[in-house]
């Protein structure tokens, strides 16, 4: 990350209308350039201060956010899992919007990594003349194609952690492996949920694991933490982020033709192949397309791309 750390000037919870309260915050330059930042999972939360990092703080106003049900956003998903039917793409890109108002912002950057990506297109989708640019790292769209590779396609490399983890789902004849972990994550037998977010977790760690093995094992130490990823992750993976048909995001890129983006991948990538962000760049005149080598799923080298990104469209 290219710049110091930073603490946030602001902070709050914000009301929404159905009662659920969305994090955000606020740092760098409150007259700069306004940016988004869009945390990975879903579920996963804003975590530490990395994100600030990848901007000038100098040039930017920089906002992020606990993306409903995780992070200091209530409530949990973990805690409240009849949350999850009011927990949808639709809603999330709804709340960003409501937040925007808020703030008084007219328009913004949008950047983010993985399933930040997916949530930074659906939101540039729904509100494009409110995008400046986007900067995406390991970018996804969390599809039908992409879901199913991830929990049973790259099965075929990790055949030894699949078979467990299939085993695990306790699946019912037809149902996919995401499903089934969904049902149960969203079950009211604390135990059961308990296991399957544990058994789902590991999994997690032998995927993302082909550009770093030395990540295998549990990927969340902290059990309320990996309940709550578990949980997210599986409902939005099992109802393909709520983006289907005429919503897919593949199918509606060229709407955003005009926005400039920089797209970054790994080509080691085995989590989510380069195939994702080929197609967006294709279909996107105003995007460039970084494929770095040697690197997986975020790596090194992609986050000094994903800085230069945004300095750049610092100038525009």
């Amino acid at each position: 990350m290219k710049y110091p750390p930073i603490e946030p000037f602001k902070s709050g919870l914000l009301e929404l209308e159905d009662g659920a309260q969305l994090y955000w915050e606020a740092s760098g330059n409150p007259d700069g350039l306004p940016a988004l930042w869009l945390h990975g999972g879903p579920g996963s939360g804003l975590g530490s201060d990395g994100y600030r990092r990848h901007f000038d703080a100098e040039r930017y106003l920089i906002v992020g956010i606990d993306q409903r049900g995780c992070g200091r956003s209530r409530p949990l998903a973990s805690e409240a899992p009849e949350s999850l039917e009011s927990n949808t793409t639709g809603r999330l890109v709804a709340d960003i919007e409501r937040l925007r108002q808020t703030m008084g912002i007219e328009r913004w950057v949008l950047a983010g990594a993985s399933w930040g990506t997916t949530l930074a297109l659906a939101y540039a989708l729904a509100h494009p003349t409110r995008v400046l640019g986007m900067a995406l790292v390991a970018v996804t769209t969390t599809g039908r194609e992409e879901v199913d590779w991830i929990t049973e396609g790259v099965g075929r490399i990790f055949p030894e952690a699949w078979q467990d983890f299939e085993a695990a789902s306790q699946r019912h004849d037809g149902e996919r492996v995401v499903e089934a972990y969904a049902r149960r994550l969203a079950s009211d037998d604390p135990a059961d949920r308990a296991a399957a977010a544990l058994s789902w977790d590991t999994w997690e760690s032998a995927h993302i694991s082909f550009d770093s093995p030395d990540q295998q094992g549990v990927q969340h130490e902290d059990d309320a933490e990996r309940l709550g990823f578990a949980t997210l992750v599986t409902h939005y993976w099992s109802n393909d982020a709520f983006l289907t048909g005429d919503d897919a995001i593949l199918e509606r890129v060229g709407e955003l033709g005009h926005i400039p983006a920089h797209l970054i991948h790994g080509r080691r990538d085995i989590s989510g192949p380069a195939i994702t962000p080929w197609r967006l760049h294709r279909e996107w005149p105003a995007s460039t397309l970084s494929i770095i080598e040697d690197e997986g799923h975020g790596g090194t080298r992609e986050m000094e791309l994903l800085d230069a990104a945004l300095d750049l469209l610092a100038q525009t």
